[in-house]
C-alpha cells in the first residue's frame, strides 16, 4: 500500500504509541496526555491554516472560524484567571516568556531570576533567551533550609540593582514561590513581576496552587500541556494596561511569531472547559499523590529533598540520587525498566552537566487513574532499580502493572459518531 520507507515510520509510530502509552510508567513532570476528545478535535484544517495578526485584523482571508475560536479560548482563560488580557498565539512557553521580556525590558536592561541550579528554567537566564535579547541577569538567592527563594537576601538584590523584571516561577518546582512579598520589594524600584505558571498551570486552573495574578505578578506565562493537560502551546495573562498590553501583542507578531498553530485552539478550549469540570478534584489528587510517592520513596530509603517541608505542594518530587551514581545513570537505568524520569540539578551541584539528581511528576499517571496505593508500588520498582535488580525483570513487572490503567480520567468521553462526523469533515476516507 505505502513505500516501505513509509510504513517504516507508520511502524515507529505504532511502537512508540504502544510503548509510551501502555508499558511505561511516565513520570515526565514536563508532560501530560490529552483527553479522548481533546486529542480528537487536534487533528484538524486549521494544521495547514494561517491568521497572522489579531483577531478581527488579520492579514489573510478565511479566518471567520479562527477569530471565533481564538477570542473564546482567550476570553474564557482571562476569566479563569483574572486576568485583563490574554494572548493565546505564543506556541510554547518559552515563546511567551520571550515575547514577554522584549515588551516590558529594554535592550540591555537587567532581569532579576533564579539559575537553573535552583529551578530556574533555561529562558529564564542567559544559557537560553535572556541572552538572545541582550538582558543582562542577576541571581535572586536561595534558601537552602527552605527550599525556596530567600526574601530577606532577595530584596538587598532587587533595591541595590534595580532589575527592570523580576521572573518567578521554576522548571523544578516543589513549592511555591513568595509572589507577594517579592512583588511588594519589586515595587519599591518600579520593577515587573514575571511569574512562569508552567510546570503549576494546571494545579492553578484547578484551584490548589495560588494563582500569581492575585498575589501581586503582573504577568504570568505558561505552557498548556504540563499539569494543565491540554495540546503543546503558549499563553500570557495580564493585570497590566492597554498600553502595555498591545507591546506584549506586538511582541508575539510580528516580533517572534507569524503562524500560531492555529489546530491547537480547539483541543486547549475543550482542555479548559474539561479543567473548569474536573480540575478541582484532578488538581487536588495530583498533589496528593506527589506527597505519597515521596513518602513512599523515603519508606524504601530514598528520600526525597525537602523533607522537613513535607517533600512537595506540587506535582513533583525531587531525589538526590548521587549515592546511586548521578542523574544521568539513575534515569537511564530507570529507562530501561520502563520507568520514565529525568536527570535534573539541585541546588548544590557543582555543574548542571553533571545532575546529583532526578527530577518525578505524577500529573500524567493521575490522568490514568492512579492514587496512593500505585504511588507506592511505583516506589517499590524505583526502589527494586537502584537496589541493582536487573531493570529488565523489573521492566517485565511495569508493563504488567501498566495493563490496568489505560484510560484517561478527568475529561470528556468521544464516541464513534463524533469521530465519525469529525473524520468525515476532513475527507479522509475516500
Amino acid at each position: 500500500m505505502f513505500p516501505q520507507e513509509v510504513m517504516d515510520v507508520i511502524d515507529t509510530v505504532l511502537s512508540h504509541n504502544a510503548w509510551r502509552r501502555g508499558e511505561t510508567i511516565n513520570l515526565i513532570a514536563s508532560e501530560n496526555v490529552m483527553s479522548p476528545l481533546a486529542e480528537l478535535l487536534y487533528v484538524n484544517d486549521l494544521a495547514g491554516r494561517y491568521a497572522e495578526g489579531t483577531v478581527g485584523q488579520r492579514y489573510y482571508q478565511g479566518t471567520k472560524y479562527v477569530d471565533a475560536l481564538e477570542d473564546s479560548l482567550s476570553k474564557r482563560f482571562a476569566r479563569a484567571l483574572g486576568a485583563a488580557f490574554v494572548d493565546v498565539r505564543p506556541i510554547s512557553g518559552t515563546v511567551a516568556n520571550l515575547a514577554t521580556y522584549f515588551a516590558l525590558a529594554p535592550e540591555g536592561g537587567l532581569v532579576a531570576s533564579l539559575p537553573v541550579k535552583f529551578g530556574g528554567h533555561i529562558s529564564h537566564n542567559t544559557v537560553g533567551g535572556l541572552k538572545a535579547l541582550r538582558l543582562r541577569s542577576v541571581e535572586l538567592p536561595w534558601d537552602m533550609d527552605n527550599f525556596n527563594i530567600d526574601v530577606d537576601a532577595a530584596r538587598k538584590v532587587i533595591e541595590e540593582k534595580r532589575p527592570n523584571l523580576v521572573i518567578l516561577g521554576a522548571s523544578l518546582y516543589l513549592f511555591p514561590h513568595p509572589v507577594k512579598e517579592i512583588a511588594e520589594i519589586a515595587k519599591t524600584v518600579g520593577a515587573y513581576v514575571l511569574h512562569d505558571s508552567a510546570h503549576v498551570f494546571g494545579l492553578i486552573v484547578g484551584g490548589v496552587f495560588p494563582n500569581p495574578l492575585k498575589e501581586g505578578a503582573h504577568v504570568t506565562t505558561t505552557s498548556t500541556h504540563k499539569t494543565f493537560p491540554g495540546p503543546q502551546g503558549g499563553l500570557i495573562a495580564t493585570v497590566l494596561g492597554d498600553e502595555v498590553n498591545v507591546q506584549i501583542q506586538r511582541a508575539v507578531f510580528p516580533t517572534f511569531t507569524s503562524n500560531y498553530h492555529l489546530h491547537r485552539y480547539a483541543a486547549t478550549y475543550v482542555t479548559l472547559v474539561e479543567m473548569e469540570v474536573f480540575g478541582r478534584e484532578y488538581a487536588a489528587k495530583v498533589v496528593e499523590n506527589a506527597k505519597a510517592l515521596a513518602e513512599a520513596l523515603s519508606a524504601e530509603g530514598i528520600t526525597p529533598v525537602a523533607e522537613r517541608q513535607g517533600f512537595t505542594k506540587t506535582h513533583q518530587v525531587a531525589v538526590d540520587v548521587s549515592r546511586f551514581g548521578g542523574g544521568d545513570r539513575v534515569a537511564a537505568l530507570l529507562e530501561e525498566a520502563n520507568v520514565i524520569v529525568n536527570k535534573n540539578a539541585l541546588p548544590w551541584d557543582k555543574s548542571v552537566l553533571k545532575p546529583s539528581g532526578i527530577r518525578i511528576g505524577v500529573q500524567e499517571m493521575t490522568r490514568f487513574g492512579m492514587g496512593r496505593d500505585e504511588m507506592r508500588e511505583i516506589a517499590r520498582f524505583i526502589a527494586r532499580v537502584l537496589r541493582g535488580e536487573d531493570p529488565a525483570l523489573v521492566r517485565r513487572d511495569v508493563a504488567a502493572f501498566r495493563k490496568a490503567y489505560l484510560e484517561i480520567k478527568y475529561g470528556f468521553k468521544i464516541n464513534r459518531e463524533i469521530v465519525d462526523k469529525l473524520f468525515a469533515s476532513l475527507n479522509l476516507y475516500t
